[in-house]
């Protein structure tokens, strides 16, 4: 049995909103990721564990700044300096398109950091690629699609079938592997991928589309013992109750209001052949996230509407705060914004996104329908009906451009 750390979608450096640390320069949003970073580290080195799998997307995109490449080293190397092998894999947000170029953790292999191991091409690995540790995994970082075509021959797939013709390939080199496999040791596969089936945030499902799509009966094979997943930001067991466990445990913060119910976690897994147990991890102060929508009824005390969907101040404070408005036009002038924005200054960040919307319905004269009226007295009817305040002169420009266009379309004809 090895026990086993697995986390993923770190994206350190997704300051998406707030102000920066006086003290260290950060973004105070990057703090918060760096906070659940330390707690799953600090529970790496407490719990003793065997092996850390991180599941890809260390940063937002593949040029992080030195300053956060930085602070991610930092906390590596305290896994290197435990003696904790620790396995890294390259996420969509960690690669350049560009063939050749460096990928956004290419440092620890550069510097070969003791224990400390990236992948960044499919591989299988055995004991001895892994410092003697009786586990063997098999490793898919994130695959592009020029990396699908290098491995196939151009000449025989249609543009259309690569996805396909892909993981007919893929599926072939891992029963390859898994048939190298010693029966006697647990085998893990780990990948930064989406699988067919899973939930993204909002419960959308998976479905095939430009990522390359996992079959759910490609990791959900019996023969591996606990399947290590990145990519998909919502934490969920793919084959709940069943062996093997099929674990995304989700990014470490929220980076998003597409996160805004999530919870957050790491996984610790006791693994061993045919018998794997898993305990998921809550990271603790993970920062709320507020998102209200509104869409008052009558114009009749909007502000006092607006203000009673507020929560408390105490569920406000220093959590992210969206408040979006859905109104007609002509209540913008009602909605008292300074008075919302006082009532949410103790939040870490309020958004207001006002939404107003047109009445466009135009009312044609009794007894008379569309067909019977010229395309200019149409356009006169709506421009009657509009809620753009068009004046006179401007109407009688745009009346007499339409008129040109459609003598020139009749001429024409």
């Amino acid at each position: 049995m090895i026990k086993i750390l697995h986390f993923a979608d770190a994206h350190i450096d997704m300051a998406n909103f707030g102000r920066h640390d006086p003290e260290s320069g950060l973004p105070l949003r990057v703090m918060d990721f760096l906070q659940s970073l330390d707690e799953i580290i600090q529970s790496a080195i407490t719990e003793k564990v065997d092996l850390v799998i991180f599941a890809g997307d260390t940063y937002k995109d593949r040029s992080p700044a030195p300053t956060f490449q930085r602070e991610w080293g930092k906390r590596i190397m305290r896994l290197s300096r435990a003696g904790i092998l620790t396995l890294l894999l390259t996420g969509n947000h960690d690669i350049s398109p560009a063939t050749g170029r460096a990928h956004a953790i290419q440092e620890f292999d550069t510097l070969e950091v003791p224990h400390v191991h990236v992948v960044h091409q499919p591989r299988f690995l055995t004991p001895s690629d892994l410092e003697g540790l009786p586990v063997q995994i098999i490793a898919l970082p994130w695959i592009s699609r020029s990396g699908m075509m290098s491995s196939l021959d151009p000449g025989s797939v249609e543009p259309g079938q690569i996805y396909a013709a892909f993981n007919a390939h893929l599926a072939e080199l891992i029963d390859n592997w898994l048939d190298a496999t010693d029966p006697d040791l647990p085998t893990i596969l780990t990948a930064h991928a989406s699988v067919e089936g899973a939930l993204y945030g909002a419960e959308r499902t998976v479905m095939l589309g430009k990522d390359l799509v996992l079959p759910h009966a490609l990791v959900k094979n019996p023969r591996f013992d606990y399947v290590a997943l990145g990519h998909i930001h919502k934490a969920q067991n793919l084959n709940k109750d069943a062996h093997p466990p099929v674990i995304y445990p989700g990014s470490i913060e929220r980076v998003d209001f597409g996160e805004v119910a999530d919870r957050k976690y790491y996984v610790l897994a006791e693994v061993s052949k045919q018998n794997t147990r898993v305990t998921w991890q809550e990271l603790k102060n993970i920062r709320p996230f507020i998102d209200i929508h509104v869409r008052p009824e009558s114009d009749q005390a909007i502000n006092q509407t607006l203000q009673g969907h507020l929560p408390p101040p105490e569920e406000l404070q220093d959590a992210i705060v969206r408040m979006v408005i859905e109104y007609p036009r002509a209540w913008e002038p009602l909605i008292d914004d300074n008075q919302l924005r006082e009532l949410t200054a103790g939040a870490f960040e309020f958004h207001l996104v006002k939404r107003p919307h047109f009445e466009t319905r135009v009312r044609l004269p009794e007894g008379r329908t569309a067909s019977q009226l010229s395309a200019l007295e149409l356009l006169n009817f709506y421009w009657k009906a509009s809620s753009s305040n068009l004046d006179q002169e401007r109407v009688q420009t745009l009346n007499n451009l339409a008129s040109s266009i459609i003598d020139e379309v009749n001429t024409e004809e």
